[in-house]
C-alpha cells in the first residue's frame, strides 16, 4: 500500500500554524510573499528573483533583506521525491490568486508532476460574507480540506499562462481569460480587480484609491487607523494587508485634511471624485505590478482595457 505524503503550500505562517494544530498530514511550505506588488520574474527559482523581490520589499516597505527567507522556503520542493502529491491553499483574493499562479508556475518549472489540489476559501454556508482561509473555524477549515479540488492539466497551463502574462508588458492579455472556464473560482473577479488597479483614465485614481476618498466622503472618520480600518474591510477582491493600504492612504495625503476633528476631503479630494482632473502623476504611485508600472497604463472604462496615457505616447 502506498503511504499518501503532502506536501502542503500555505498563503501564510498564521494558516500553516492553524493546520498543524488541528494535525493535518504532511508537511508545509509557507508562501510568505505579496506577489501582487513590485516587479517579478517569470523564473521563480532563479537568483534573480530572489534579488528583485528582497530589492523590492527592503525599498517599499522597510522588510530586512536578511529577514526574506522565501529562498529557503522554495528549497522545500528539492526534495519533491517525498510527497505523492501537492495541496496548495490559498483564498478568494487578488493577493492570493497572484501567489497561486505563481506556486503553480514554480511547480511546472521544476517539472514536478504530482497530483495538484486546491483548498480555496471564499463562500461558507451561511454567511453572506466572503471568508479568508484563517477566518474559518476548525470545522469549516476541515470541511474545505475535505472538498479540495484536483486541478487538471488545463488548470495548471491555465495559471502558467497568466503567470507569465503578469510579468510581461502587455496585461490586457488577460482580458480574454476573464470569461475561461476552469477549477479557479475566483479567478475572473480577480482578473477584473487587477485592471482596475491602473489608475483611471479620467481621475487618474484607482478604483481602491477612489473607494478610500468616497468613504472619507460619506462616512465620519477620526483618524488614519480608522480610515485603514474601513479600507481593510471595504476593499473587495483585493485581500490587501495593513502595510499595503497604509502606504496607499499615505499616498492620498494631497487629497485629505487632517485636523483634530478628524479626516475629511479638500477641494482636491472633491474633484477627483466628480473626475475633473486626472491626478495619476501627482499621486506618483508608480510601483510595479509584475512586469509593468503602474503609470505606464491607465484603465479607460468605456472601452474596458488598458490604455498608454497620452503623455506616455511619445
Amino acid at each position: 500500500m502506498i503511504i499518501q505524503k503532502r506536501l502542503h503550500i500555505t498563503n501564510g505562517s498564521s494558516l500553516t500554524n492553524n493546520l498543524q494544530e488541528l494535525n493535518i498530514n504532511g508537511d508545509f511550505l509557507t508562501w510568505n510573499e505579496m506577489l501582487c506588488e513590485g516587479p517579478t520574474i517569470s523564473q521563480i527559482d532563479s537568483s534573480e528573483f530572489i534579488e528583485t523581490r528582497r530589492a523590492f520589499l527592503h525599498t517599499e516597505y522597510k522588510i530586512d533583506s536578511d529577514a526574506y527567507n522565501f529562498k529557503d522556503e522554495l528549497s522545500k520542493l528539492n526534495n519533491i521525491d517525498n510527497y505523492t502529491e501537492i495541496v496548495l491553499w490559498f483564498e478568494y483574493d487578488l493577493f492570493c490568486h497572484i501567489n497561486l499562479i505563481a506556486a503553480i508556475s514554480l511547480l511546472r518549472q521544476k517539472h514536478i508532476e504530482l497530483p495538484v489540489f486546491l483548498v480555496c476559501s471564499g463562500r461558507v454556508a451561511n454567511s453572506t460574507e466572503l471568508k479568508g482561509l484563517s477566518e474559518l473555524n476548525q470545522d469549516q477549515l476541515l470541511q474545505h480540506y475535505n472538498d479540495k479540488i484536483l486541478l487538471t492539466h488545463k488548470d495548471l497551463e491555465l495559471a502558467e499562462t497568466l503567470w507569465g502574462i503578469y510579468c510581461g508588458k502587455d496585461h490586457n492579455l488577460l482580458k480574454p481569460y476573464i470569461v475561461t472556464s476552469s477549477s479557479f473560482t475566483y479567478l475572473s473577479n480577480c482578473l477584473k480587480a487587477h485592471l482596475e488597479r491602473f489608475p483611471d483614465s479620467k481621475s487618474g485614481l484607482d478604483i481602491l484609491e477612489y473607494n478610500l476618498l468616497e468613504i472619507v466622503k460619506n462616512n465620519t472618520i477620526k483618524s488614519k487607523h480608522h480610515l485603514l480600518g474601513y479600507a481593510l474591510n471595504y476593499q473587495g477582491f483585493y485581500g490587501f494587508g495593513d502595510m499595503q493600504l497604509e502606504r496607499m492612504i499615505d499616498q492620498l495625503s494631497l487629497f485629505l485634511v487632517e485636523n483634530d476633528a478628524g479626516i475629511s476631503l479638500n477641494d482636491k479630494g472633491n474633484l477627483a471624485l466628480l473626475n475633473k482632473q486626472n491626478y495619476a502623476k501627482k499621486i506618483n504611485n508608480d510601483i510595479a505590478f509584475g512586469g509593468v508600472k503602474r503609470l505606464d497604463f491607465q484603465f479607460d472604462k468605456a472601452q474596458n482595457k488598458l490604455i498608454k496615457p497620452l503623455t506616455n505616447v511619445h
